[in-house]
C-alpha cells in the first residue's frame, strides 16, 4: 500500500452469510459482474485498509461488516443491540 507495508492478512472466500440483515438503502446491483464474499482477518487497521486492498485487486468493497475486534465477537447481536461486558 502507498503508506507502507501492513501486517499479513488472511482471506478466504465464503458463501453469503444467512444471518445478514437487509441493507437500507440497498447496495447497487451490477448484472454483468457477479458478487462474491470474503472473510478477511487483519492484524491492524490502517485508514480504509480493507477497501483499498480489495479495490487494488479489482474487487471493490460493496459491503463491509466487522464481526469481531480482538477478543470481542458480534455473535448474535442485531443492529442497534448492545451487551454490557
Amino acid at each position: 500500500m502507498k503508506d507502507g507495508l501492513t501486517k499479513p492478512a488472511k482471506a478466504q472466500t465464503i458463501e453469503e452469510p444467512k444471518w445478514l440483515w437487509e441493507r437500507n438503502p440497498p447496495i447497487r446491483v451490477r448484472k454483468s459482474i457477479a458478487d462474491s464474499w470474503i472473510e478477511l482477518k487483519i492484524k491492524e487497521g490502517k485508514n480504509r485498509q480493507v477497501r483499498r486492498m480489495t479495490a487494488n485487486i479489482g474487487f471493490p468493497t460493496l459491503r463491509l461488516i466487522r464481526t469481531s475486534i480482538g477478543e470481542w465477537k458480534l455473535g448474535d447481536l442485531k443492529p442497534g443491540d448492545f451487551k454490557v461486558l
